[in-house]
């Protein structure tokens, strides 16, 4: 299983940036290949329209340490644990993201470039 590591520079504080983009509220803002849709709680999971039909998020436990970490549970029943981090930066907060090929190399390639997308507008978003 191949994964690839994609990351955004944001000009904020890591603070700023971890806690923002660890709210359900602002998940559909930036993270268009998670949450199409509306956001609804489920004591610690997420319960999200996505564009691959209703799914279940459940983050990691709230950190000092920038873990961004989640579960998606597809519409199948399939879990997918994504890697991801903020963290300092000389220029702000750094994101990373990792991306693990679950398919065919296309469908890594276009993950990949999904997360880059949504990262940059994460970055956008918080660089006003």
């Amino acid at each position: 299983m191949r994964s690839t590591h994609v990351s955004v520079v944001i000009a904020r504080p890591v603070e700023v940036v971890h806690r923002f983009a660890r709210d359900p509220d602002h998940l559909p803002e930036w993270a268009a290949g998670l949450a199409a849709g509306e956001v609804r709680r489920d004591g610690d999971r997420l319960i999200v329209d996505s564009p691959m039909g209703e799914v279940v998020v459940q983050f990691a436990p709230d950190n000092p340490f920038g873990v961004l970490d989640h579960d998606v549970t597809l519409p199948d029943g399939v879990v997918v644990t994504n890697p991801m981090r903020v963290m300092a930066h000389p220029s702000g907060a750094e994101v990373v993201f990792t991306v693990r090929e679950l398919g065919s190399a296309e469908e890594f390639e276009a993950d990949a470039r999904a997360v880059a997308e949504d990262l940059e507008r994460l970055r956008r978003l918080l660089e006003g």
